[in-house]
């Protein structure tokens, strides 16, 4: 092509889609704009290699033929499923023989998470990552701690003392008495009803070419999801886990062509045996997704994009006084044509060619600042049609795909979707790479069919985080400043926003400590903010209380997990770069009531009216009623 202009055209939406594709939140599916998504199984393997050819048609003439869609994988990426949320009860909590017992903080009662610390009101397991940190933060000693699980006696605290530990290391799941330890590429299980002796039950290693992307633990059965890379020449049987094969004939697939290299493995494991006992696989893409799990159901959510060839056209369609008449009935009938994306994204090249060396330099100059003018007009008309996520149900008691459906834009992690009284709610935001980005609420009925919908929350902002309550959800989006938004959601038809609260900074976390309360952790600004949020008034949301770290980081802002709450104390527990904190909200108050200095802090667990702090390099235990330090451990290397 030797005009300039030629190519303005490809180009400013070349630019756009790459934005997407390389930022690692975001997930390009592609789906022909208006389809409705739909899910089958592969008949044969050649049928699967025919999906795997035309699907990959569609991205390929746009990108000359490259692999444009192997980006990172996001942090949330097939994790946290969750039951519903019950009420204002504090994730996680236990009874153990010695009373009160935390348990890992989750998005919702009833489902265990993958954490480092596990506790089972007697001891406390502790696998930390490998680290490489002063013996204090002040001295230049430095030891490295990897690879061991250590198993700590720790209540009462007068008996703490590491008994043992295991010489693998990565995030547990404790079932009854069997630990399981998902360690690279190996998952194992340890009886360690002797603490002081665990003993390795069994062992299971991923299959070729796959890998662990989430587990849970709920009803005493854990549930696993794998990746399996899929190989183009030879696609399938494939094998997830151990010698667990997985035939052609039981992969799921989109009835609309979506680029794939990855087959998606959801699994349910017996921790007592290390045995499979059901399976379900579908394809996908190495980018970003992320699962959800009620009592009865396992939400797989993923985003996609319109077909390219699709949105060339409809912006040709809409914006016809640009183009000759010839132009323009070239590409309908080009529509109309059966032939690949791939070969009519190739034709289009070519008629443009055609227009575009016919022009002036003057016309070349109008048609270039015309076409990225109305290219973000139409961008910004469209963006809900453009981005869009993607739904598949899979019932638990079936392990079967019963129902599929999609929403547009693009969702956050686990915390933007909740299923309450048989209705999913599901935050989103659409036009991320445009300065017009809106964020917006959905409610969906069993069947994944849109029932109710609050649109246009944050204009030019994204999400930061998300909570949904019983009938209330609560969402913060964030550019310049921190809208905190209540909505409600009690009528699934005519959800409606209902109040709104402006501050600086964000809240990236949020949990709810008691009725008409919410907790949120952010920044603002380079500091750590907690904010303690009044949603008594729907209607006139306050900041009740708020307290500023001099921290620049803390582990809650990368993980929930971190976050520890004592509702008979009415205190909280949070990480810093710095030590450990301990904070009150009394009274509708936020006070520090204690800092642990000299310790790497990562988590804390509650035993009867005792605060473990847990750290790479100690443990350090509180009385909860006057929080004097009662107990020290260094860790053993």
């Amino acid at each position: 092509m030797n005009k300039k202009i030629g190519l303005t055209f490809l180009v400013i939406l070349a630019f756009l889609l790459l934005l997407l594709i390389v930022d690692s939140e975001l997930s390009p599916f592609l789906q022909p704009l208006g389809s409705e998504l739909k899910v089958e199984k592969f008949s044969s393997e050649e049928d699967f290699k025919i999906y795997l050819e035309e699907a990959e048609s569609t991205v390929a003439g746009f990108f000359g033929g490259a692999r444009s869609f192997t980006v990172a994988e996001a942090p949330d990426a097939w994790e946290q499923p969750a039951v519903p949320n019950l009420a204002l009860e504090e994730a996680g909590k236990g009874i153990g023989e010695s009373g009160r017992v935390s348990q890992t903080t989750v998005q919702v009662l009833g489902i265990d998470e993958p954490d480092i610390v596990k506790t089972d009101g007697e001891n406390i397991y502790f696998s930390p990552q490998s680290v490489y940190y002063p013996i204090t933060l002040w001295e230049e000693d430095y030891r490295t701690m990897t690879g061991q699980t250590r198993i700590i006696k720790a209540f009462p605290p007068s008996e703490l003392v590491q008994k043992d530990k295991i010489e693998k290391s990565g995030d547990l799941l404790l079932s009854g008495s069997i630990l399981v330890i998902f360690s690279g590429d190996t998952m194992f299980g340890y009886d360690v009803s002797d603490s002081q002796s665990p003993e390795k039950k069994w062992e299971v290693d991923f299959g070729e070419r796959s890998y662990l992307d989430g587990a849970r633990l709920y009803q005493g059965k854990i549930y696993l999801i794998t990746k399996t890379s899929i190989d183009r020449y030879n696609p399938c049987p494939i094998y997830p886990l151990g010698g667990l094969e997985v035939r052609c004939t039981d992969i799921y697939y989109p009835t609309v062509k979506i680029p794939a290299d990855i087959t998606y493995n959801a699994m349910v494991l017996d921790p007592s045996s290390g045995e499979i006992e059901k399976t379900v696989s579908f394809v996908g893409t190495s980018s970003s997704s992320v699962v959800y799990m009620s009592e009865n159901s396992l939400y797989l959510v993923y985003s996609y994009y319109q077909d390219f060839f699709e949105f060339f056209s409809d912006f040709i369609g809409e914006n016809q006084d640009l183009f000759p008449a010839q132009l323009v009935e070239k590409m309908n009938k080009l529509e109309t044509y059966d032939i690949s994306d791939m070969a009519k994204m190739t034709e289009f090249e070519v008629i443009f060619e055609e227009y575009t060396n016919s022009l002036s330099r003057d016309d070349e100059m109008k048609l270039e600042n015309e076409l990225e003018n109305r290219m973000d007009d139409y961008y910004e008309k469209h963006k809900r049609s453009f981005e869009k996520t993607g739904i598949v149900k899979v019932g638990l008691e079936s392990f079967r795909v019963e129902a599929t459906g999609s929403v547009p834009g693009q969702p956050l992690n686990q915390f933007s979707l909740d299923e309450y009284k048989g209705y999913l709610r599901m935050a989103t935001t659409a036009g991320q790479m445009s300065g017009e980005s809106a964020n917006d609420v959905y409610i969906l009925d069993d069947n994944l069919k849109i029932t109710g919908q609050v649109l246009d929350l944050g204009l030019t902002e994204r999400i930061y985080s998300v909570r949904f309550i019983q009938d209330r959800g609560y969402v913060v989006t964030f550019r310049q400043i921190d809208p905190f938004y209540v909505l409600d959601l009690s009528d699934a038809k005519n959800p409606e926003l209902k109040g709104e609260l402006k501050i600086p900074g964000y809240s990236s976390y949020l949990h709810p400590v008691s009725e008409g309360k919410i907790l949120g952790i952010g920044k603002e600004g380079s500091n750590v903010r907690v904010s303690l949020f009044d949603v008594a008034d729907p209607e006139q949301p306050l900041e009740a209380a708020k307290y500023t770290l001099k921290e620049y980081w803390s582990d809650i802002l990368d993980t929930h997990h971190a976050f520890l709450l004592d509702e008979k104390h009415q205190v909280f527990f949070l990480p810093g770069s710095r030590g450990g904190y301990v904070f009150s909200y009394k009274e509708d108050k936020l006070a520090m009531v204690r800092a642990v200095s000299d310790i790497s802090a990562r988590r804390a667990v509650y035993i009867d009216d005792y605060l473990y702090i847990i750290g790479d390099n100690k443990i350090s235990v509180l009385d909860e009623t006057s929080w004097e330090k009662v107990k020290e451990l260094d860790l053993e290397f």
